[in-house]
């Protein structure tokens, strides 16, 4: 087992499915269930190798860990694997949502269902290599394909503006990564190397950490995304279809966090002290203007997108806040948004499947054909809104107390975003559930199925979970963390600035 090279096999084992169902007959029934259960039972095999990576992993070393390393001769660039313990939460989390993704599919997608499988499975490959990758070229190249599975699946099985959504998410998304590619090209002229680890400890001229700064996150605020580059969103949740809905808000959304936190933060301390209040100025906004926005949506999915940019506005202020609490908030509240969001979007799925309606308007008075759905959405929307005793209360109120000690003004203005989330999100579900079921179309509705059950109870079941026993997680990341603020105090000190700066 000690030899056994377990990072690659969580990372390439979904192309393994890929090829079985390469293989098998779409040309009938039989074949079409065939290639579902194939892509399911892959990437239940995939979770299955990384709850032995989790397993196996030590929490109290804050190391990279499971390294796999096979430099490429003469060019200082290289296959290099490896885990600590923030990447690990972001592996479990990919690979728990995507066997959630794939039966949220089953009946919804019938149309060229072995190339849909396919996408989301090679998707699942580019996003787990992400976060393994301990080469920066590797990175960027994983981090760079996943645009092309998801601009498939939005361009070809999504709604009437696919094409328009999609153009946008890929242009988007490939213009802000442009610069991250000019800053590794020049990190590598100075260094010589391309290797994680190597550059951690590197200390760059100030003059070049801004500038190599600024490149690295104008790809990763792209993809989170943040004010005022978040435009591509709503446009391409609206239009993709649910599973993939789910694995852009759940998965696709914490790459740049997670950029955030492996490159940016350690690799740039001095400029990431630096560009702080302007960071915190664009979250508040982020957090206040999307909330404002996403209460005037009479779409549903439009709002949950809102939704999302108000959160990750959340994520980016514990983040530069440089505190413990507060990167831990902000990486709890990355996971908690990764389930919330996802099964929005899959509780929105199952009435769109239903009704081929996504306007709030069309429906009301669900409470009394479809409670069971009633009381799983309940769920969803009071951890959206951040209610004690779900997880999205434990990432929310972390960053706004690890913001608290850095400045009073910006934790009171983020607070405001707790109670305009529970504004829209109880007016959505208030609209849709509550009320005399007045509307005929809506009299004939059935409950949860079996297969739509499968989806979102085990979801539910996390959230609550995970709302009052949060330990586990933060006990998986609290070295890593740990060691991401005693270098980031270290660094800032030997620069002759404070390590805990007040604005």
């Amino acid at each position: 087992m000690s030899d056994w090279p377990i990072l690659s096999t969580v990372t390439f084992l979904p192309l393994v499915g890929v090829a079985l169902i390469l293989f098998t007959r779409d040309d009938n029934e039989a074949g079409l269930r065939n290639i579902r259960n194939v892509a399911l039972l892959t990437t239940l095999f995939t979770f299955v190798v990384s709850v032995i990576i989790w397993i196996k992993f030590d929490p109290s070393n804050p190391n990279f860990q499971m390294i796999e390393d096979h430099p490429w001769l003469g060019t200082g660039i290289g296959y290099h694997m490896g885990i600590d313990g923030i990447s690990i939460l972001f592996i479990m989390l990919t690979t728990i949502l995507m066997p959630f993704c794939i039966l949220a599919s089953w009946e919804a997608i019938n149309e060229r269902v072995k190339a849909y499988m396919i996408a989301f499975l090679v998707l699942e490959t580019l996003i787990i290599g992400v976060f393994v990758s301990l080469d920066i070229v590797m990175f960027y190249v994983f981090f760079e394909a996943g645009l092309i599975p998801m601009y498939l699946v939005i361009g070809i099985w999504g709604h009437e503006r696919r094409v328009y959504a999609s153009m946008k998410f890929f242009l988007y998304t490939l213009a802000g990564s442009v610069f991250m590619l000019l800053s590794i090209m020049a990190m590598y002229w100075v260094t010589g190397t391309t290797s994680v680890p190597v550059l951690l400890q590197y200390n760059f001229p100030i003059n070049m950490e801004y500038w190599l700064f600024l490149g690295f996150f104008a790809s990763f605020a792209v993809k989170m995304p943040m004010w005022p580059v978040h435009t591509w969103l709503p446009d391409a949740h609206v239009e993709a279809p649910t599973a993939a809905s789910g694995v852009l808000a759940g998965v696709l959304l914490k790459l740049g966090g997670f950029g955030v936190l492996r490159y940016s933060m350690p690799m740039f301390p001095d400029a990431s002290w630096a560009f702080a209040p302007i960071i915190f100025a664009m979250s508040i906004i982020a957090i206040i203007y999307a909330s404002l926005v996403a209460l005037m949506q009479t779409d549903m999915k439009k709002m949950v997108a809102y939704s999302s940019i108000a959160h990750m506005g959340f994520v980016t202020m514990g983040m530069f806040s440089a505190t413990t609490e507060g990167i831990e908030g902000s990486i709890f509240l990355m996971l908690s948004h990764g389930i919330v969001s996802g099964a929005l979007f899959f509780c929105i799925g199952v009435i769109y499947d239903r009704m081929h309606t996504r306007e709030i308007a069309a429906y009301g008075g669900l409470v009394n054909n479809m409670p069971k759905f009633a009381v799983i959405f309940m769920i969803f929307a009071m951890a959206n809104v951040g209610l004690p005793g779900t997880s999205g209360f434990v990432g929310e109120f972390l960053t706004v107390i690890g913001v608290f000690q850095i400045n009073t003004w910006v934790a009171v203005f983020a607070a405001t975003g707790v109670i305009l989330s529970a504004a829209y999100t109880l007016w959505l579900y208030r609209r849709i559930i509550f009320g005399a079921l007045e509307k005929e179309s809506l009299k004939a509705l059935l409950d949860l199925s079996t297969r739509e059950k499968l989806v979102l109870y085990p979801l539910a079941a996390l959230v609550i979970i995970f709302g009052f026993f949060p330990s586990p997680i933060f006990d998986m990341m609290r070295g890593s963390v740990q060691q991401i603020v005693q270098h980031y105090d270290a660094v800032l000190e030997s620069t002759k600035q404070i390590a805990l700066p007040t604005y």
